[in-house]
């Protein structure tokens, strides 16, 4: 999965993706990514709208951006990783932010992320990132 042909634009169907990001241009773009993919996707503006979505549902990855107004990306996974393992507690969650080391891998993963990518996104790369995490083929 190395390079981008080799990611077939299916590669998602079925996943069901909660993507959470104040900007909506940001959203929209991950939102067409992710849908290209065959993902469904869940989107929303703010940690505290994703809290909402969760007790409803159990998406299968979340992707969430770190630097949000109110509640951070950092009190979100907080959160999340409070919940039940068996439920939302243990989905596999993305970092995504624009910072520079601030927010950073290592202060990401330890927060509870397994994975972070830096914004600009590669589509490709967010792809391939959470197929290897829903162990996807």
């Amino acid at each position: 999965m190395g390079r981008r042909d080799e990611l077939p634009f299916d590669a998602l169907t079925g996943l069901h993706v909660l993507v959470v990001d104040d900007d909506g241009d940001a959203r929209d773009l991950l939102r067409t990514v992710l849908e290209y993919c065959g993902a469904l996707v869940t989107v929303v503006a703010s940690a505290a709208d994703a809290m909402s979505v969760l007790e409803r549902v159990t998406p299968d990855v979340l992707v969430t951006d770190i630097a949000m107004p109110r509640h951070d990306g950092y009190w979100l996974i907080s959160n999340i990783r409070s919940l039940p393992l068996d439920g939302a507690g243990g989905i596999p969650a993305v970092a995504v932010t624009a910072h520079g080391e601030a927010h950073g891998p290592d202060r990401t993963l330890a927060a509870g992320f397994q994975a972070h990518l830096r914004k600009p996104l590669d589509p490709w790369e967010l792809c391939r990132v959470l197929a290897t995490l829903t162990r996807r083929p």
